[in-house]
């Protein structure tokens, strides 16, 4: 996965990179039942989380920099 977006489908991110799992849940985006049952985007998920566009889009930015191992913690 090049870069992440938030149309990204949950599943085939943590697929593809598993350690997103763990900031997800700490975002309280999703739990570990979301890899198996979760086909919804990442904007969808997180907006029935009661997350905003503007939280959505520094989720986003957040997990693009996990991918490139910069430290978002």
């Amino acid at each position: 996965m090049d870069s992440i977006t938030k149309e990204v489908q949950l599943e085939d991110l943590i697929a593809s990179r598993p350690e997103s799992l763990d900031y997800l849940m700490k975002k309280g985006i999703c739990g570990i039942q979301c890899v198996e049952t979760n086909l919804k985007s990442l904007a969808i998920t997180a907006k029935n989380r009661g997350f905003t566009d503007s939280e959505i889009n520094q989720i986003v930015i957040e997990l693009n920099q996990l991918l490139i191992g910069s430290d978002i913690y």
